[in-house]
């Protein structure tokens, strides 16, 4: 390994990074840098280059675009009205009781969109001002909504579980999609303990009580929406379709329920619809592409190789290892987005824990449970600023109320860390395993 190659890319990249620069630029100039002072300067640099094109070139890939077309018709097709409606008329009636249902509510908005930051912006614009009239204070409302959005990620179809199958060498998709869900309930269980415990010492109630006519008549409203789904996974899972094909079988779903069947969407706002797809689309695949050629710049460095000789010389104990990358994907979580994070660390740890037997499926959703916390944490947490911005209040305000589901979502990650069969129970259960 060149060291001084290698120094040359981390500071490149720290120093764009600091200056504001778009992380894809700073991906693609860091990965490029060192390769200029190598004696094959020329060669590996038209490498790069090709590595970046072919790094695109994935059948799975087309999955991303048209989930993010299904997330956004979702987002405006009275998909998250139905659902808090659902949730309100299920769990309203307990003491907090609308802290449940907004968390209720994103993991199941977040399971049909896939994405954090429109499950924050559409359950937390709805269920906020809700909360706020019932006397919830404005930071517990942002803070709930905040760490509830994250649990979209885990619980399928999630695009960031595509882009970790890409990163680690084609892990199933359908098994990783299958083993986010347990992780994605214990996370929503954990953060409604601390909702509960909240609401009882700060006497928040909601006068919502419970009738079964109620709770039947707002599940058959939103028993479409719930249908997707189960048309998404059951599809994959039984062998129906691909992943892929099964985005696009959201698209035309979601196309019908929203615009011919509930007819929120006008006709007039799909263009404005399919620009905003390609353009998150685009940014995403620049991420990809660049993120897989600096994968390949580490690998050419044997970056990956090193890390795992120097922390199996710092402790020969798995548990310090497991604790140890954590703590690294906790901290990267915090300075880095989601996807380049994986798409770069992927080749870099999952050597790692292979070598101490851990399963790849296993690993994805741990480090897509890390870098969920990262989320709701500065100077790069996406989903802390939407919600706090839906919230219209201060990061300062929030950081108080935020901080018992913080280490809710902690306690979770290290459960999912150190019980593997709650990752892989489900994958095994339906065989992909």
């Amino acid at each position: 390994m060149n060291w001084i190659e290698v120094a040359v890319l981390l500071v490149s990249f720290v120093l764009l990074l600091g200056l504001g620069v778009p992380i894809a630029i700073c991906i693609g100039l860091s990965a490029g840098l060192p390769l200029l002072i190598g004696v094959d300067a020329l060669p590996a640099v038209t490498t790069l280059a090709q590595r970046i094109a072919t790094g695109l070139d994935s059948f799975a890939l087309l999955a991303i675009p048209f989930f993010i077309l299904a997330g956004q018709l979702m987002n405006r097709g009275g998909i998250a009205r139905r659902l808090v409606n659902f949730a309100r008329s299920l769990l309203g009636m307990l003491p907090g009781g609308l802290a449940y249902v907004h968390i209720l509510a994103a993991m199941l908005f977040g399971a049909i969109s896939g994405s954090a930051v429109a499950a924050a912006s559409a359950i937390g614009g709805m269920m906020g001002p809700r909360m706020r009239e019932a006397g919830y204070g404005r930071g517990f409302s942002a803070a709930v909504n905040i760490t509830s959005a994250t649990t979209g990620l885990l619980i399928p179809p999630s695009n960031i579980l595509i882009i970790y199958s890409l990163a680690s060498g084609g892990v199933s998709i359908a098994a990783l999609f299958i083993a986010g869900y347990l992780p994605g309930l214990l996370v929503g269980l954990l953060l409604m303990a601390v909702a509960a415990y909240t609401g009882i010492r700060k006497g928040y109630a909601d006068a919502t009580p419970w009738r079964a006519r109620r709770v039947l008549r707002d599940f058959f409203d939103a028993m479409a929406s719930l249908f997707l789904i189960v048309v998404v996974i059951g599809g994959i899972v039984g062998g129906i379709f691909t992943a892929t094909e099964a985005a696009a079988v959201a698209v035309l779903y979601a196309f019908v329920l929203s615009v011919l069947i509930y007819r929120e969407i006008p006709w007039r706002e799909l263009p404005d619809i399919l620009l905003r797809t390609s353009t998150t689309a685009g940014v995403v695949m620049i991420l990809i592409g660049t993120s897989m050629g600096m994968s390949w710049v580490l690998a050419y460095e044997n970056i990956p190789q090193t890390l795992t000789a120097t922390l199996v010389s710092l402790t020969g104990s798995e548990i310090g290892i497991l604790l140890i990358i954590n703590a690294v994907l906790l901290t990267v979580g915090t300075v880095m987005d989601m996807t380049p994070a994986v798409l770069i660390f992927t080749p870099i740890l999952l050597p790692i824990v292979t070598e101490l037997g851990m399963d790849p499926i296993h690993f994805g959703i741990l480090m897509v449970l890390n870098l969920c916390v990262g989320l709701c944490t500065p100077p790069v947490g996406s989903v802390l600023f939407v919600g706090t911005q839906v919230a219209e209040t201060t990061i300062e305000r929030v950081v108080g109320p935020l901080l018992p589901f913080f280490l809710a979502m902690v306690a979770a990650l290290l459960l999912v860390t150190f019980i593997p069969e709650i990752s892989l129970f489900l994958p095994r259960v339906f065989g992909l395993l």
